[in-house]
């Protein structure tokens, strides 16, 4: 049965696990929770980010014998409710790491926060509003 404390993993591919760290965890401030690189045919390069403690955590993977090449769309989103307005030293922070501002397709988006590709292509959007 899933429960408000059920735990949330989101995987999806990435081409540059190095440069996704980067990313989610220089720039966003993410931990990493777990980390493992393919020893045997048949496994994946994983790094699993979220916050510590956190119910959900991301999950980032590179399978090095049959790449998948990420194909985001401007409608994949991941999405983070700050609850106030996104500091500009974070939005920075995430452009020098590998990030890329970009304007939203959704004006809704621009509206309220601030959407910042990630080095696969994926948009993190920053959102001043709250959820709840």
């Amino acid at each position: 049965m899933i429960t408000p404390t059920t735990h949330i993993r989101v995987a999806r591919p990435s081409l540059d696990l190095k440069a996704a760290e980067r990313f989610y965890v220089d720039g966003l401030g993410l931990d990493v929770q777990w980390r493992s690189v393919a020893s045997h045919p048949g496994k994946h390069d994983l790094l699993m980010v979220g916050p510590a403690g956190g119910g959900w955590h991301f999950e980032l993977t590179y399978d090095p014998a049959h790449p998948t090449t990420p194909a985001p769309t401007v409608e994949d989103l991941f999405v983070v409710y700050l609850g106030e307005a996104p500091d500009e030293a974070l939005v920075d922070r995430l452009v020098e790491h590998g990030g890329t501002r970009v304007p939203s397709h959704n004006p809704y988006w621009d509206e309220w926060g601030v959407t910042i590709e990630d080095p696969d292509g994926y948009r993190l959007v920053l959102c001043s509003r709250t959820w709840g």
